[in-house]
């Protein structure tokens, strides 16, 4: 299955994003710590070219803290700022002003040094769809100004909001990019959510997160479904038969049956995702560094 999803709106924004950047003191990337990797968008270095950075792990109660860990001393190694947050508990946000004023301090040293006075921090904030950046916003504004919604798509155009007196935020539009080279891209982005759920094939994203937890993930597999012997796929991850008997046993064991008591792989498949995302799985990541 090949995944893209780039609307007209994503196009529009990207080319507003580049005419806005010189307006611009730091650019914000809200990343998925599940798929810290998936959701970075490669346009983002192409928009932000010569800007700090800060990149926001975001949803870290949704993924395996050991693997989240390990993200924060990948990135910090590459030279980014990293910070963990949860947009939707408000952990971490606080600090994130303080964080971009220190990625500011070269820009206001220059002002001082010509004798202006430095105006609040402006930060561009950038991330795929449902990643959580209206959230977010709201939380560092401190009321409700940016659409919120639990699908890719909500917020469909830019609009600047006062953070205190410190900081103001350009709220943009969730962009993908136009083409996803590598397949789990696109299957990692439509199991968390990123992609609207018509352009995507639910049994094809469920073998995904399935041979996931079949490696890294089986206890929480075996307790949600009540398996008692779980397949080993080391020596072959795509053994078709045996997962097939898997998607048999997951299906019966919650009652996905068509009439004559065949398993409905489709409704099998829809289960287990919104069983991953509603953490009936537990806090899983999908990437590893």
């Amino acid at each position: 299955m090949t995944i893209q999803w780039y609307p007209g709106h994503m196009a529009k924004a990207k080319r507003q994003m580049i005419e806005k950047m010189k307006q611009i003191d730091v650019v914000i990337e809200l990343v998925d710590s599940r798929i810290p990797v998936s959701s970075r968008n490669p346009l983002v270095d192409e928009i932000s070219a010569g800007k700090p950075r800060l990149l926001l792990l975001n949803k870290v109660d949704m993924a395996d803290s050991k693997a989240t860990g390990l993200w924060q001393a990948y990135f910090s190694n590459q030279g980014l700022a990293v910070h963990l947050v949860n947009s939707q508990t408000g952990q971490g946000t606080s600090a994130i002003p303080e964080v971009v004023h220190r990625l500011t301090a070269a820009r206001r040293a220059r002002l001082e040094g010509k004798g202006f006075r430095p105006h609040a921090d402006r930060a561009l904030i950038l991330g795929i769809p449902n990643v959580g950046k209206s959230t977010l916003i709201n939380r560092l504004a401190g009321k409700k100004i940016a659409k919120i919604g639990d699908r890719p798509g909500v917020t469909t155009a830019q609009q600047w909001i006062k953070v205190g007196k410190t900081m103001e935020l350009l709220d943009t539009p969730g962009i993908l990019w136009p083409k996803f080279d590598d397949p789990e891209v696109g299957l990692g982005l439509a199991a968390t959510g990123a992609i609207k759920e018509d352009l995507i094939d639910f049994q094809e994203v469920a073998v995904f997160l399935l041979k996931i937890m079949l490696s890294r993930y089986r206890m929480q597999l075996a307790q949600r479904y009540g398996i008692e012997s779980l397949p080993d796929l080391n020596g072959d991850p795509e053994d078709h038969d045996e997962l097939v008997r898997l998607f048999d046993q997951i299906g019966k064991y919650r009652g996905c049956l068509m009439s004559g008591g065949l398993v409905d792989y489709d409704r099998t498949a829809e289960m287990m995702i919104r069983d991953f995302r509603s953490l009936k799985l537990g806090a899983l990541t999908l990437e590893w560094p």
